[in-house]
C-alpha cells in the first residue's frame, strides 16, 4: 500500500493533520473494540485477584472456554467494523473546524480567467488569504464517548474490576492458571509454594510473607493464621507441621491450599523441591489484669464511686461488676433473721476510656444503689475484664458495705430500715405493718409534716390489704418505692427542716472552733455547713415560687441587699480559708455575719419580697403548660404504637421524656408508686379516658391562665392572645379525639396546640419586654435577673431558652467556678430518676475530665 502524501500546499498542516487522523483512528478503534476490551480486563482482574485458586479446576477451565469465545466474537465483531481513516477523511474533520474551509480553498484551482492577470492576481490573493487562516488550525479532540454503544456501562465496571484488581491483587497469579492445564506444572519449571502468616486483628502486628522470611524462627502472636499455597503436581510439596495441635487432619497434607491457626509452639516443613521450614515460637496473649484500686464510697446523693485500674498487653475491651449478697457476713436478727428471697446478682459494666490507650488505665465506677434491697448491707464484689481474645479475669471476692445513701433524720432512716426488711423477704410485710402502725400511733409527737403522716397512712393500708391476700412481687415493688418517697421526704424536709438543720450545722461549726477540733473535723462540718446551706436555698427558692403563685408579691425595697449562689460560696470559702490560717476569731465572726445574713434572708422571703414579676409568672406557667402538653402528646404516640405493636413497653422506654405523658424532663413514664391517686392509669397504654381527662384539665388550666395575662391593649399582647385561642380550640380538638380513640388526629392536634403555645410564649415576652423599656422599669428588670441567676451564675435566657451565651468561667475565680461545674455534673449523675441517655452522657464527661 502507498503511503499516503500530503500535497505540497499543506505542508504546514502536517502535524494538525496527523493528529487528527490518529484521533479519528482512537475512535474507530474504541468503538469497535470495546467488547473486547472489556473482555480482557475483567478476565486479567479475575486472574489477578486469584479467583482461579477458589474454584474446582474444571470451573476454570469452563469459564477460560467462555473468555475465549466471548473475546473471539468481540475480536470478530470489532475487525467487521472497523476501517482505516484516510487522509481525505483527515482533512475534511480538520477543514470543519475552521471558517471557510480554507484547506478545501487551497486545493482547489481557478477554473475560469487563469489567462487574464488581474484574475490570476486575485486567484492568488484568496489562495493566500486561506493560508493564513488554514495555518490556524488545530487538531479536534477526538469523540471517545460510546455510552449509546454501551447503553449499560459494561466497560466501566470491566475498568472497575481491573483497577481493584491491581490494588488488591497480584500480577504473579496470573500464571497460576497455567498450572491447571495438562503438563501445565512442567511448563511453569517445577512445583513451587507461597504462604502467609497473619496474626489476628487485634494486635495491629503486620502480615509476614513466609517466601520473605530467611530467619529459620518466628516469633507469631498466639491465634496467628498460617495459609500455605503449593503450585504444581499435587504431591509434589507436602506439609508437616505441630504448631496447631491438630490430632486429625481433615485434609491430606498434599492438597494445594493448607490452612491452620497457631496455638503452640513447634515446627512447620515444606518438603518437596524448594521447600523450607521454620521452628515457630508463640508469643502468648496475656490475660488482662484488674484490681480495685480504693475503697468504695457513697457520696451525698447516695452514688457509690469505686475506683479500679486494668491492664492488657494488646488493651482491655470491656469490664463488668458483680455484686452479690453475703447473708451471713451482717447481724441477723429483727427483719434481717428471716431467709432473703432469691435475687439476680447485680452485674453493672464498667466504664471505659473513650479515647487513648487501654493498655493500662484507671477508671472510676459511678452506680447508685440507693433503692437496691440489698443497700448497706454486706455484699461481696468481683470486677471481671475481658480482652478482644476472650480471655477473662476476675478479682478476688472483696466483702464491703453496698455503698448508698444514708438518711441521718431518725424518722427517715427507721422507714428506710423497714424498707429494707419488706424487700428482704416478703413474709416481714405484718411485722412492717406492725411497726408502722406503732410510729403513727401518736403523729403529733412524730412526724412534722401532716403530708409525712397521711402518706404514711396510705402505704399501711395498702400494706395490709395486700397483705391480706398474699403480698406479689409487683405489690412488693410497689411499696418499697412509696417507703422510699417517704424516707426522701422525711429527710430533706420542708423550709422549717432545712432551716434547723443550717442551724445546727452552724452550732457545731461554731463550737468545734471554739473547743480546738481537728482540721478533719471541721472540714466535715464545713462541708455539712455547705450543704445545709445549698438545702436552705432551694427550700427558699421553692416557697418563693409557691408564694408567687398564690398572689402578687411585693417588690424588694431600694435598701433590699441582692445576693447570688456565688456570693454564699465566697463567704464560706473565705471562712475556711481563715480557718485553715488558725484565724478562728476572724472565722466565728465571720460565721456569726453569715447566720445573721441568712435570718435576715428567711424574713425577707417569708414577707413575700424579691419575687417574680405578673409577666414572668405568666411565661413560667405557659412554660409548664407546653412542657404537659408535650408530654400528652409523648403518651398518645406511645398508645398509638401500642396499637399497631402490642408489648412493646413504649412508655417504659427511657429515650422518650415526660412522666407518664406529663411532668418534663428526667422522670420515667411509669406512675409514682401509688401516690399518683386510685384510678388514675397512669397514662398506660389503653388508658384514652384518663389521657382525655387530662387533655381537658390541661385546657381548662390554659383557660384560667388567659384570663390572667399580661399586656392587654398592646399588638404583642392581643397577638399572644389570639395564639393562645388556637391553642385553646387545638387542645378541644386533641381532646375530643382521644375519647374516640382516634389518636392519630389527636397528635396532630396537640402539635397544633404546641405550636401555638410556642408562639403565644413569643408574643407575651415581645409584650413583656415593651414593658420593661418603659422610663421606671429598668431597675426592676436588673432585680429580676439577678434573683433568675442559675447555680452556675449565668442569667436565665428568655422565652424558654436554657442560658445565655457568655462565658461560664468570667473573672478571677475561674478555678473554684470550674470545680462548682464538676461537682454539678456529679451530682446530677448520681440523680436516678433522670433519662438514661442523659446519665450516660454526664458519666462520659465524668470520665473525660
Amino acid at each position: 500500500m502507498a503511503r499516503p502524501t500530503v500535497p505540497p500546499v499543506l505542508q504546514s498542516l502536517r502535524l494538525p493533520l496527523l493528529l487528527t487522523r490518529g484521533g479519528m483512528l482512537a475512535e474507530r478503534l474504541l468503538r469497535c473494540f470495546w467488547p473486547l476490551i472489556s473482555v480482557v480486563l475483567l478476565v486479567l482482574a479475575l486472574l489477578m485477584l486469584g479467583v482461579q485458586d477458589h474454584i474446582p479446576v474444571e470451573a476454570v477451565w469452563a469459564c477460560g472456554l467462555l473468555a475465549m469465545l466471548g473475546a473471539g466474537a468481540a475480536l470478530v465483531f470489532g475487525l467487521r467494523r472497523f476501517h482505516w481513516p484516510a487522509q481525505a477523511e483527515a482533512l475534511a474533520r480538520l477543514d470543519e473546524t475552521l471558517p471557510g474551509r480554507p484547506i478545501q480553498a487551497m486545493l482547489d484551482e481557478q477554473a475560469i480567467g487563469s489567462n487574464d492577470m488581474q484574475s490570476a492576481a486575485l486567484w492568488r490573493a484568496h489562495q493566500a488569504r486561506m493560508a493564513d487562516r488554514a495555518a490556524a488550525a488545530k487538531a479536534p479532540a477526538p469523540d471517545l464517548k460510546i455510552a449509546r454503544r454501551d447503553p449499560f456501562a459494561l466497560r466501566y465496571a470491566a475498568l472497575l474490576a481491573f483497577l481493584v484488581a491491581l490494588l488488591f491483587g497480584s500480577v504473579w497469579r496470573v500464571g497460576s492458571v497455567v498450572e491447571m492445564t495438562p503438563g501445565g506444572a512442567d511448563l511453569a519449571g517445577g512445583p513451587s509454594w507461597e504462604g502467609w502468616v497473619e496474626p489476628p486483628r487485634y494486635t495491629g502486628k503486620p502480615t509476614l510473607y513466609l517466601k520473605d522470611m530467611t530467619n529459620p524462627t518466628l516469633r507469631v502472636p498466639e491465634g496467628s493464621r498460617i495459609t500455605l499455597r503449593f503450585y504444581g503436581e499435587v504431591g509434589a510439596l507436602t506439609l508437616a507441621e505441630t504448631v496447631s495441635g491438630r490430632l486429625e487432619v481433615d485434609q491430606p497434607l498434599t492438597d494445594p491450599v493448607q490452612d491452620f491457626t497457631v496455638v503452640q509452639n513447634g515446627a512447620i516443613e515444606i518438603t518437596g523441591s524448594g521447600g523450607q521450614s521454620w521452628q515457630v515460637a508463640v508469643v502468648d496473649d496475656t490475660p488482662p489484669q484488674i484490681t480495685i484500686a480504693g475503697v468504695a464510697e457513697a457520696e451525698a446523693t447516695g452514688e457509690m464511686t469505686l475506683s479500679f485500674t486494668a491492664s492488657d498487653d494488646y488493651g482491655v475491651v470491656a469490664g463488668r461488676a458483680a455484686i452479690t449478697l453475703d447473708p451471713d457476713a451482717g447481724l441477723r436478727r429483727h427483719g434481717l433473721a428471716a431467709e432473703p428471697e432469691a435475687r439476680d446478682t447485680i452485674v453493672v459494666p464498667l466504664p471505659m476510656p473513650i479515647a487513648g490507650d487501654r493498655r493500662m488505665f484507671t477508671e472510676t465506677l459511678i452506680e447508685d444503689f440507693s433503692k437496691h434491697p440489698w443497700a448497706n448491707l454486706p455484699v461481696t464484689i468481683r470486677l471481671f475484664a475481658e480482652d478482644a481474645a476472650g480471655h477473662v479475669t476476675e478479682t478476688d471476692p472483696a466483702a464491703m458495705l453496698l455503698p448508698a445513701r444514708r438518711f441521718f433524720d431518725p424518722l427517715a432512716a427507721a422507714v428506710v430500715e423497714l424498707r429494707r426488711d419488706l424487700l428482704w423477704t416478703r413474709d416481714n410485710a405484718g411485722r412492717v405493718s406492725q411497726i408502722l402502725r406503732a410510729i403513727s400511733h401518736r403523729p403529733d409527737n412524730v412526724f412534722r409534716s401532716e403530708t409525712a403522716y397521711l402518706r404514711l397512712r396510705v402505704i399501711l393500708r395498702r400494706m395490709e390489704t395486700f397483705a391480706a391476700y398474699g403480698l406479689k412481687a409487683e405489690q412488693q415493688a410497689e411499696l418499697a418505692e412509696a417507703l422510699w418517697d417517704l424516707a426522701v421526704l422525711l429527710e430533706e424536709g420542708d423550709l422549717s427542716d432545712a432551716l434547723e438543720r443550717l442551724r445546727r450545722a452552724q452550732e457545731r461549726l461554731s463550737e468545734a472552733m471554739k473547743n480546738g477540733a481537728s482540721d478533719q473535723e471541721i472540714a466535715e462540718l464545713m462541708q455539712e455547713l455547705r450543704e445545709a446551706t445549698n438545702e436552705y436555698m432551694r427550700q427558699l427558692s421553692r416557697q418563693a415560687q409557691q408564694e408567687g403563685q398564690e398572689g402578687e408579691q411585693a417588690q424588694p425595697s431600694e435598701n433590699a441587699m441582692q445576693m447570688t449562689q456565688d456570693d454564699l460560696q465566697r463567704m464560706m470559702d473565705r471562712i475556711q480559708e481563715l480557718m485553715e490560717q488558725g484565724r478562728m476569731a476572724e472565722a466565728e465572726q465571720a460565721l456569726q455575719e453569715l447566720q445573721q445574713m441568712m435570718e435576715n434572708m428567711r424574713v425577707t422571703q417569708g414577707q413575700g419580697q424579691g419575687g417574680k414579676s405578673e409577666g414572668q409568672q405568666a411565661m413560667e406557667s405557659l412554660a409548664e403548660t407546653l412542657r404537659e402538653q408535650q408530654g400528652l402528646s409523648d403518651q398518645a404516640f406511645r398508645d398509638l404504637q401500642e396499637q399497631f405493636n402490642p408489648g412493646a413497653q413504649a412508655g417504659e422506654s427511657q429515650e422518650n421524656e415526660g412522666r407518664s405523658g406529663g411532668q418534663g424532663r428526667g422522670q420515667s413514664h411509669e406512675g409514682q408508686g401509688g401516690q399518683g391517686g386510685e384510678g388514675e392509669q397512669n397514662g398506660q397504654p389503653g388508658s384514652e379516658g384518663a389521657l382525655a381527662d387530662r387533655q381537658q384539665a390541661l385546657r381548662d388550666e390554659l383557660r384560667r391562665q388567659q384570663g390572667n395575662l399580661p399586656g392587654g391593649g398592646t399588638p404583642e399582647g392581643d397577638a399572644a392572645r389570639e395564639a393562645l385561642d388556637r391553642a385553646g380550640r387545638a387542645m378541644d380538638g386533641a381532646e375530643q379525639a382521644l375519647r374516640q380513640d382516634d389518636y392519630a388526629d389527636a397528635i396532630d392536634r396537640q402539635s397544633e396546640a404546641m405550636e401555638a403555645l410556642r408562639e403565644g410564649m413569643r408574643s407575651l415576652g415581645e409584650a413583656i419586654a415593651q414593658q420593661q423599656s418603659q422610663p421606671g422599669q429598668g431597675t426592676q428588670q436588673g432585680d429580676m435577673e439577678a434573683q433568675n441567676r442559675d447555680p452556675l451564675g449565668r442569667n436565665s435566657g428568655s422565652n424558654g431558652s436554657l442560658g445565655t451565651p457568655e462565658n461560664l468561667l468570667q473573672g478571677d475565680d475561674v478555678y473554684r467556678r470550674a470545680r462548682e461545674l464538676l461537682d454539678e455534673i456529679r451530682r446530677r449523675s448520681g440523680e436516678g430518676d433522670r433519662p438514661e441517655v442523659e446519665r450516660n452522657y454526664l458519666q462520659r464527661l465524668l470520665e473525660r475530665f
